[in-house]
C-alpha cells in the first residue's frame, strides 16, 4: 500500500510536492534527510519521491536519505534565474518542469510559493495524508521513542533528586545555601540530556499557584510544601523524535486538597490506560476519565480536567492522533500520552504523564518512573 500515491491519484494531480526544511516534520519523515534550508520534495504515483537540492548537499544527502537526489542545477533553477526576477517565479517553473503541470501540496505549503505555482500549474491541498502517515509507527519508530524515553526518565530523575535533597528554609526550598530555583532545576535536566543527545525546549518547572496554569513554564524559587508540576518533553537530536512525560512532587506536606486531586490523577490514569486499545475510539477514553472526575466532584470544564486527556507523539511532540472528543479510532503503532491532569486557582495543580504504545491488546506503557508524591 502507498497511501500517499493514492492521495496523489483520489486529487486528479501527478505528483505531491513539498518545500520545507526539515524542521517541518512531514518532510523530515519523507525524506530523512536534516537541512535548516528549504528544499523542494516530490512524488509522483508509483514511484520513489525525489529531493531538489543544492550541490553542496548531495553528498550527504546520498547517506542519509532514501529519495532520489537532484542538484538545483540538474532542475534547471539556474538558468531559469537568469530570466526569472522573481525567485519565487523561477522556484514554481523549476517545480513544474519536474512534477508536472498539477500537484498536490500539503496545508503548511508557503502560501507565497503556492501563489506563484498557481499561474504555472494547477495546485490543490492535501487533507493531511503525510502526518496520518506519521501516527502510525513502525516498530523501528517505536525502538528509537523508547530511547528518548529513557533519557527523558533520566533527565526527570536528576530533577527529583535535586528537589529530594534540598532543605526547607521559610517557605522556600534551598539548595547549597541558595534558593533551589526553576531555573536550576531545568538546567540540570536539560544538562543530562544534551550528554545524551537530546535537547528540550519550554520544559515546565512550575510551583504554587502557577501549577494551576497547566503550561506555565514557571521560574524563581522553589517553595516547599506546595506542588512542583515537571513536564519534559525532549527531542533526540539524531533521529529527531520526541518522548513526553509528566510528574508532580511535593517537598514537604501538600496541603488535602492537593493530595486528594493527586490521588485521584492517579486513579484516572490508570483507567485511561486500562482502555486503551486498538480500535477503541479515542473519545471514549478520554469521556471515561471525564466521567471519574465528576463522580470525584472534579470538573472538566473551564477549571478541573480542561485539556485533552492525551496526544500523539512521534517527530512532534504534538501530532496525531487526538486523544480526547476530537478524536478517532486509535489504531495499533499509535504512540501516544495519557496525561489527566487537575487545575484549581488558589489551590493548585498536579498531573501525571505517560507515554507508550496502542497494541491490540491494550496500552504498551513505555514510562518506568515513580508516580511518588511527597518527597
Amino acid at each position: 500500500m502507498d497511501p500517499l500515491s493514492d492521495a496523489i491519484r483520489k486529487s486528479g494531480a501527478g505528483a505531491f510536492v513539498m518545500y520545507a526544511s526539515s524542521r517541518d516534520a512531514d518532510m523530515r519523515y519523507l525524506t530523512r534527510f536534516t537541512t535548516s534550508d528549504p528544499f523542494v520534495y516530490f512524488k509522483k504515483p508509483g514511484q520513489n519521491g525525489v529531493i531538489i537540492i543544492s550541490q553542496m548537499e548531495t553528498g550527504r544527502a546520498s547517506r542519509e536519505s532514501p529519495s532520489a537526489i537532484m542538484t538545483r542545477a540538474e532542475a534547471g533553477l539556474p538558468e531559469l534565474l537568469k530570466t526569472e526576477k522573481d525567485p519565487l517565479m523561477a522556484t514554481a517553473k523549476m517545480i513544474a518542469g519536474q512534477a508536472g503541470d498539477r500537484i498536490l501540496v500539503p496545508p503548511q505549503f508557503p502560501v507565497g510559493l503556492a501563489q506563484a505555482l498557481g499561474e504555472v500549474c494547477t495546485v490543490t491541498v492535501d487533507k493531511g495524508t503525510v502526518p496520518s502517515l506519521r501516527a502510525k509507527k513502525t516498530k523501528p519508530e517505536i525502538v528509537l521513542m523508547r530511547v528518548v524515553q529513557k533519557v527523558t526518565e533520566g533527565a526527570m530523575g536528576k530533577a527529583v533528586a535535586l528537589i529530594r535533597a534540598s532543605k526547607p528554609k521559610r517557605g522556600i526550598l534551598y539548595s547549597n545555601g541558595e534558593p533551589l530555583t526553576a531555573e536550576q532545576v531545568k538546567y540540570t535536566m536539560h544538562c543530562h540530556l544534551l550528554e545524551h543527545g537530546c535537547t528540550a525546549v519550554d520544559t515546565i518547572v512550575s510551583c504554587g499557584e502557577d501549577t494551576a496554569i497547566p503550561h506555565m513554564t514557571g521560574a524563581g524559587p522553589l517553595k516547599a510544601d506546595e506542588p512542583i508540576v515537571i513536564d519534559l518533553f525532549p527531542v533526540n537530536e539524531k533521529s529527531g523524535y520526541y518522548a513526553d512525560m509528566t510528574r508532580t512532587v511535593v517537598k514537604g506536606k501538600p496541603s488535602r486538597e492537593i493530595r486528594e486531586m493527586y490521588d485521584a490523577l492517579r486513579e484516572a490514569k490508570q483507567i485511561g490506560t486500562a482502555r486503551v486499545k486498538s480500535g477503541v475510539p479515542a473519545p471514549e477514553v478520554h469521556q471515561a476519565v471525564v466521567d471519574f472526575f465528576a463522580e470525584r466532584g472534579y470538573e472538566s470544564d473551564t477549571r478541573g480536567f480542561v485539556h485533552n486527556l492525551g496526544h500523539g507523539v512521534g517527530l512532534q511532540v504534538h501530532e496525531q492522533p487526538t486523544v480526547g472528543p476530537a478524536g478517532k479510532k486509535l489504531m495499533a503503532g499509535n504512540v501516544i500520552t495519557i496525561e489527566p491532569g487537575l487545575y484549581y486557582p488558589g489551590t493548585g495543580g498536579v498531573r501525571l504523564e505517560d507515554i507508550g504504545a496502542v497494541t491490540a491488546k491494550g496500552f504498551d506503557t513505555f514510562t518506568q518512573f515513580s508516580e511518588e508524591l511527597v518527597l
